[in-house]
C-alpha cells in the first residue's frame, strides 16, 4: 500500500523509444454508447432492488445473477484477457468463439477493441499514454479522486489513439475473433435475453421474465463492469507489489477473489503472458483453475507459466521504490 495516498506517484513520460501517438476524441455516437453502457446497468440495479420490496429475493434470480456473473466475467478474464490479449494458452475455435461471446455479453466492447486497448495499457502502463492510469491527475485528495474516476470510468470519454487496429494486427486472418467482434451487439442482447427467457420458462409470468432480465442481465453487467474496472483503478493504487514492474500495479486480495484472479495485478504486470496470476498457493485464481480444467479434457494447451527462476529474478528488492528499479519499458511482453 502506498505510504501516502495523497502524494502517490505521478505518471511518467513514455520511454524515448516509444512511438508518438496521435489521439482523437470519441465521436457523439461513441460517447452516447459509452453513456448507455455505464448508466443503463445502474438503472437496472435500482429497478431490481426496488422490486424486492414486498416480494423478497428468489433463489432463481440469485442463480441467474451468480451464474451469469461467473460465465461472463470468465469470458473477460479467460477469453478477452488471457487468451486473446496475452495468448497465455491455446484452444480450438469452439472454445475461442464461446469465450469471445461470453466476454461480449459483459458489455465491455467488441473483443478486438478491448484487446487493442489492453495491449496499449501494457505498453504504456502508468505513463502518459496509458488509457486508464489513475496517476498524473494532480496531487492531494482532489488529484487522487480525479485519478480514480478517470481510471474507473472517465477514460471512456477521453481521446484515444487514432489507429488502434495496429494493436490487433495478429487477428487480421482470425475469422472466429473477427466475426465475434462484429456481432458484439447481438451477443449483448442475447446476454440479457437468455436470463429473461430462463426466468419466464420457470415462472411462466411476465414479471418473472422482467426480474430475470434485471438480475441476470443488467445487474450482472453492472457487477462485472465495476469489478473489472476496479482492476484499472483500485489495483493501480492499493495493494502489495511483490514483483518488479514498470508501473504502479498492485496485488489486491479482494479483487483477486471478485475478479476471478485478475486482482493479482502486480504479478500479472510482472509476467504478462502467464496464464496464472495467483502464483502463491493462497492466491486463488479461478480463471487459471478453469484453464487447467480445460486442459485436462483436451480443450486447452500450451499453458504459459513463468519458471521458478524467472519468478525469483522478478522479486522486488526490499526498500526500493518503483522509480529506483525502473528499467526500459518493454513491448507487449516482458
Amino acid at each position: 500500500m502506498p505510504q501516502n495516498l495523497l502524494t502517490e506517484p505521478a505518471a511518467v513520460e513514455p520511454h524515448p523509444s516509444a512511438p508518438a501517438l496521435e489521439f482523437v476524441r470519441p465521436g457523439p455516437v461513441e460517447r452516447s454508447l459509452a453513456l448507455v453502457a455505464v448508466i443503463v446497468p445502474f438503472l437496472g440495479l435500482l429497478a431490481a432492488t426496488s422490486m424486492l420490496w414486498g416480494r423478497g429475493f428468489n433463489w432463481l434470480y440469485l442463480g441467474l445473477l451468480l451464474g451469469g456473473y461467473i460465465l461472463t466475467a470468465g469470458g473477460i478474464t479467460i477469453g478477452y484477457h488471457r487468451l486473446f490479449t496475452h495468448r497465455s494458452f491455446k484452444t480450438g475455435p469452439l472454445i475461442k468463439g464461446l469465450l469471445a461471446i461470453l466476454g461480449s455479453m459483459s458489455m465491455q466492447g467488441p473483443v478486438l477493441r478491448w484487446v487493442a486497448t489492453h495491449r496499449l495499457h501494457h505498453q504504456h502502463s502508468d505513463d502518459t499514454y496509458d488509457p486508464h492510469s489513475p496517476h498524473a491527475h494532480g496531487r492531494g485528495l482532489v488529484g487522487m479522486l480525479k485519478g480514480i474516476w478517470h481510471a474507473h470510468i472517465g477514460w471512456f470519454f477521453t481521446p484515444a489513439p487514432a489507429n488502434m487496429a495496429r494493436y490487433v494486427a495478429d487477428f487480421r486472418d482470425d475469422r472466429v475473433v473477427n466475426i465475434s467482434s462484429k456481432l458484439f451487439i447481438v451477443w449483448v442482447l442475447l446476454g440479457v435475453a437468455i436470463p429473461a427467457a430462463i426466468a419466464y420458462a420457470v415462472t411462466g409470468t411476465a414479471e418473472g421474465a422482467l426480474l430475470g432480465f434485471l438480475w441476470g442481465g443488467l445487474v450482472r453487467i453492472f457487477l462485472v463492469h465495476h469489478v473489472t474496472w476496479s482492476i484499472n483503478s483500485v489495483c493501480h493504487i492499493w495493494g502489495s507489489r511483490p514483483f518488479r514492474s514498470h508501473d504502479e500495479s498492485r496485488n489486491n486480495a479482494i479483487f483477486g477473489i471478485l475478479a476471478l484472479g485478475e486482482g493479482w495485478h502486480n504479478t500479472h504486470h510482472a509476467f504478462p503472458t502467464s496464464a496464472r496470476h495467483g502464483l502463491r498457493w493462497w492466491e486463488i485464481d479461478l480463471s487459471y483453475f478453469t484453464i487447467r480444467g480445460l486442459a485436462l479434457v483436451g480443450l486447452a494447451s500450451d499453458i504459459r507459466i513463468p519458471s521458478r527462476d524467472r519468478i525469483e529474478a522478478k522479486r522486488r528488492v526490499p526498500g526500493k521504490t518503483a522509480a529506483e528499479i525502473v528499467e526500459a519499458k518493454p513491448g507487449l511482453d516482458d
